[in-house]
């Protein structure tokens, strides 16, 4: 498995960044890529999941209504659209598949295995 997570950069409050994550090798029961965030100084935390198969997507509370993920399958993509960015927003993220999306009650559950080299973002004015 492949996964290369990309499109970080230095945005402004209020601005937008669409991250990448190019997917390869992904056996046939993972069934979904999953989005974390780890924040300076912090742990670890999702922030969006699609589920291939039933086309369901899932968002923590803290960015729902301004995160969209999104599924590219001729380019074997993810994207994940980051609108009204807040400074809090600052920090590495990370893409990585899973069986399923293990959302429970607004929170995500960490996939097992390591984790890649993700992409920073900053938001800062």
């Amino acid at each position: 498995v492949q996964l290369q997570a990309s499109g970080g950069g230095s945005v402004q409050p209020g601005g937008s960044l669409r991250l990448s994550c190019a997917y390869s090798g992904i056996p046939s029961n993972y069934d979904a890529i999953v989005w974390f965030h780890q924040a300076p100084g912090k742990e670890r935390e999702g922030v969006s999941c699609i589920r291939f198969s039933l086309s369901t997507t899932f968002y923590a509370d803290s960015v729902k209504g301004r995160f969209t993920i999104s599924r590219d399958n001729a380019e074997n993509k993810v994207y994940l659209q980051m609108n009204s960015l807040k400074p809090e927003d600052t920090g590495v993220y990370y893409c990585k598949t899973d069986h399923f999306c293990r959302y429970y009650s607004g929170r995500f559950l960490s996939p097992s295995g390591s984790w890649g080299q993700g992409t920073q973002v900053t938001v800062s004015s």
